[in-house]
């Protein structure tokens, strides 16, 4: 199909063969705050030491690199977006703009990051919470999140939508408060004092050191590409979509420098985080309690559990069942999955799915000697990979099967994007690679089968959906 032919994005799923049973509420506000809190404003509070490391300290010049890439992809979400306004993400996209049996590998790569975010955003926030509480067995603490986060998403995603306000306001306070007393105790002469050595650091640079941490940076943005998933709740028109993606990209992505940047000149021993790393994961805590005592340290403490396990899991479980909505919508998941409530209009069966398989794998990781490590290593590598075919497939979307295409925004951009992204992978670590080329072998393989099963329909509209499936029987 050309582009001259793309269905009318303004004109609602159901040219696409399907039945609008989500219900549009949600505002560009919405899904601003959406993006904003999925991502975590003060994401890098738990990442810091590990970004410290494999950067060799270039920590703010890591997420300025990961920011660039990102919003070279979000250009891919804003345009596919608009031309499809449904849920789905790069599954929807690469299906419909590339091939459908690509669109399932892509939806399968970045199924790996939103399957196990959620049970990595369970595991650290515990983790955290057993430090402050050791009295409390740590499973305790995934078996409240879990429950307390599925009872929010099953009320409705009005009611997650107000949740993710009030807890977005929070995190940009503590964040604030953060950064008043670090930029104090730096002008006052704390830490190394005031230095740029965040973004270069002639003695430790080299570009794979710097691509090898941003492969691990690139977990605090992956956050973003949630908001696409609530294509199908949007009521402020096909472009909201891209356009939040891209708001949120940029406001974080400032954000994320300035507080690695002050907490770099607050680490105390950056040569033996480098040489040493931080397994206790508390290197940035440190950084606040040298900057502002035991009350930084807690306050960042508890922030980060609370984040993590309650306003950045809330998100993800809400785009988790999203994408397993569209999926199953289409046959390429169990039927029973693209069910929906008919009073309060979310995808039941998924979000309860999602909180199920949280629930067993996050008890299973926080009892584990390394499970937050190990757990981390797998889910940035299927996002990745799917926003590399996400690239790819704008470039054949619209300049291949298009016409007149724009030169910088579906060609230059994307390909741009696209190179990023392969550095990124190439030099992320070697468990990370070996975990995702084996999820994207067993994609394929699915992707083969479901097509020669004829659950592949290579077309512009797909009939194969729950409801005529009902009216054929």
């Amino acid at each position: 199909m050309s582009h001259s032919q793309t269905p009318d994005a303004s004109a609602g799923i159901e040219q696409f063969g399907y039945k609008q049973e989500l219900k549009r509420r949600l505002t560009f506000g919405d899904l601003l705050v959406y993006g904003l809190i999925f991502m975590v404003p003060i994401a890098p509070f738990a990442i810091f030491g590990s970004v410290f490391q494999a950067s060799g300290g270039m920590v703010a010049l890591s997420y300025l690199v990961g920011m660039v890439g990102m919003m070279l992809t979000a250009n891919a979400y804003r345009y596919m977006a608009a031309e499809y306004p449904m849920s789905g993400s790069v599954y929807t996209y690469v299906g419909r703009g590339l091939a459908r049996p690509a669109g399932f590998v892509a939806g399968w790569m970045i199924l790996l990051d939103y399957i196990l975010v959620p049970t990595l955003l369970y595991t650290a926030a515990a983790m955290a919470l057993a430090g402050l509480l050791p009295g409390i067995p740590i499973w305790v603490w995934v078996v409240i999140f879990v429950i307390l986060n599925t009872v929010i998403n099953y009320l409705g995603i009005e009611f997650t939508a107000g949740a993710n306000k009030i807890m977005l306001v929070l995190e940009l306070i503590v964040l604030a408060v953060f950064l008043v007393i670090g930029v104090i105790a730096v002008a006052q002469g704390k830490g190394r004092g005031f230095s740029f050595d965040a973004f270069f650091n002639s003695s430790h640079f080299s570009l794979g050191m710097i691509f090898g941490a941003v492969s691990i940076a690139v977990l605090s943005f992956l956050g973003f590409d949630g908001i696409s998933t609530l294509a199908e709740e949007n009521a402020s028109g096909p472009k909201a979509v891209g356009r939040s993606m891209i708001a949120a990209l940029g406001l974080l992505g400032v954000l994320f420098v300035v507080q690695t940047w002050v907490a770099t000149m607050l680490v105390d021993d950056p040569e033996g985080l480098i040489a040493n790393g931080d397994p206790a994961g508390s290197a940035f805590y440190e950084a606040a309690r040298l900057a502002g005592g035991s009350f930084l340290f807690t306050l960042t403490s508890v922030a980060t559990a609370i984040a993590w396990g309650f306003a950045n899991a809330l998100a993800a479980q809400a785009a988790t069942s999203r994408l397993l909505f569209a999926m199953a919508r289409d046959r390429q998941l169990p039927h029973f999955l693209a069910k929906v409530h008919p009073q309060r209009g979310v995808p039941v069966a998924a979000t309860f799915a999602v909180a199920a398989i949280s629930l067993v794998l996050g008890i299973i990781f926080v009892l584990l000697p390394d499970g937050l490590g190990t757990i981390s290593t797998m889910v940035n590598f299927g996002a990745l990979t799917a926003f590399l075919l996400l690239n790819i497939t704008m470039v054949w979307h619209f300049a291949v099967k298009g016409r007149a295409p724009k030169i910088l925004g579906h060609i230059i951009v994307p390909v741009a994007g696209a190179v990023v992204l392969t550095f990124v992978l190439f030099y992320a670590r070697i468990a990370a690679q070996t975990v995702g080329l084996i999820w994207l072998a067993v994609g394929i393989v699915l992707a083969v089968v479901l097509y020669r099963l004829g659950r592949m329909p290579d077309t512009g509209h797909v009939p194969d959906t729950i409801e005529a499936e009902k009216e054929s029987r």
